[in-house]
């Protein structure tokens, strides 16, 4: 691919001039360091195609560069920019019924429930794909937005808040480091519910801890399923320790209590089900079956949450 250099004059003029809403703390930063997070998205080679998903990571690193940038009191609202870029003309935002997005989004769950992706214009999209135009309109957009905190921010951008998000998770908490919870950010929540889904099946090596069911495709798609013993709506606890690894059918049957784990991490089976125990797949196999732990004490499930699900989900 060549790039034009007039396109990079182009897009170097929009990113520099870019519409910022008013607030009474300032200009809203909120565009830029969108931008900022895409560009890092190219850099680690995790965009490949013309097509931007809401994903955990991409959140994560939007909050990140928002507070290593923004010394203001804004909120880092990620569903602002992601909606609003598209007013640049260089941003097109699609629906999951795959068309351009025309009704308003006024927080992250409607966003997340109707967006499908984004995409850039073909010419920024090329200009994005190499690193040395990339370079450019990075600098452009520190230069220009921020030219108090961007030493700080080049410095230090080391993917530190979701290293710690996952520190936190895992109980893996590192010496000096406090991370603060916000239990009703429900960004927040949707970075941890995404980290909680990957990290559950790693730490029990993608393999489910009733049936001993493993399956990974050449893809990196795992057919083992990341479950809350205490429902996240009634704990918000994203822990790993509030978690076990099950294939789809067990963790069904987990969150509706026909199954569930003892004080020794034996499997309980509900004596309320009817099946035909001729079938392999029978609930009734597991009956008594060790539950397999994942590697570390400290990722072990809970005892007290088991305990919750014994008394007020499981069927006994």
């Amino acid at each position: 691919m060549t790039v034009n250099p007039s396109a990079l004059n182009t897009y170097l003029k929009k990113f520099t001039k870019l519409r910022q809403g008013v607030t009474k703390y300032g200009k809203a930063p909120h565009k830029p360091v969108l931008l900022l997070a895409f560009i890092e998205l190219f850099e680690k080679g995790e965009l490949t195609e013309n097509r931007v998903l809401i994903s955990p990571e991409l959140v994560a690193l939007f909050k990140e560069s928002f507070a290593l940038l923004v010394r203001t009191a804004h909120k880092s609202d990620f569903f602002l920019p992601f909606y609003h870029l598209s007013g640049e003309g260089f941003w097109t935002v699609q629906t999951k019924l795959g068309s351009p997005l025309q009704v308003y989004i006024g927080n992250f769950s409607k966003l997340n429930e109707v967006v499908a992706f984004g995409c850039f214009s073909e010419e920024l999209y090329t200009l994005l794909l190499h690193t040395e135009t990339r370079n450019i309109l990075k600098t452009a957009l520190l230069d220009r937005y921020f030219p108090d905190t961007k030493t700080d921010f080049l410095n230090t951008k080391q993917g530190g808040y979701i290293q710690n998000l996952k520190s936190f998770l895992l109980n893996e908490s590192p010496a000096g480091y406090t991370l603060a919870v916000n239990e009703t950010d429900e960004e927040e929540q949707f970075i941890r519910g995404g980290l909680f889904k990957k990290l559950v099946p790693q730490v029990y090596n993608n393999t489910c801890s009733i049936s001993g069911m493993r399956l990974v495709s050449n893809h990196g798609f795992s057919m083992i399923d990341a479950c809350h013993i205490v429902p996240f709506s009634l704990s918000k606890d994203d822990k790993i320790n509030n978690g076990l690894a099950l294939c789809p059918n067990l963790h069904r049957a987990f969150d509706r209590g026909l199954i569930s784990v003892d004080e020794k991490l034996q499997a309980l089976v509900s004596d309320k089900i009817a099946e035909d125990l001729t079938n392999s797949y029978a609930l009734q196999h597991f009956k008594g079956k060790r539950v397999s732990l994942p590697f570390g004490a400290k990722h072990y499930p809970s005892a007290e949450n088991l305990a919750w699900h014994r008394e007020h989900v499981f069927k006994g």
